[in-house]
């Protein structure tokens, strides 16, 4: 197992913090990105299905993406600093079954980025 560098961890955090400033337009890059290289990861969506919206006005979208980059952002700067994440029991008691009642696998969580696959670890 790879760990961080003190250098790696402190560009890390020193990323976070200036994302911060733009979370809501970077989160929503973020997804807008993933469905680019995957366009079938919309259908696992319920609130994008049928939609005519925008992706990038979809406001349910922004919301979503808002809260999944907030809440791994977080997470990674906690499990830094504390050594553990302390997400609330209640949001991974509600998290993991609307998850798999969707259909979820982990394998969705990989999206292949061929400009990245040169990247070292």
């Amino acid at each position: 197992m790879s760990t961080f560098t003190e250098e790696q961890a402190q560009l890390v955090l020193s990323s976070w913090n200036a994302m911060k400033t733009d979370a809501a337009s970077i989160s929503l890059k973020f997804f807008l990105r993933i469905f680019e290289i995957a366009p079938s990861a919309k259908e696992m969506f319920s609130f994008l299905r049928g939609s005519d919206v925008p992706l990038e006005k979809n406001p349910k979208l922004k919301a979503h993406a808002f809260t999944v980059f907030n809440t791994t952002c977080e997470t990674a700067v906690q499990l830094y600093e504390v050594g553990a994440v302390k997400l609330r029991e209640t949001t991974i008691k509600r998290l993991a079954p609307k998850h798999a009642m969707a259909g979820v696998k982990d394998a969705h969580f990989e999206v292949s980025c061929p400009e990245y696959s040169q990247l070292a670890v």
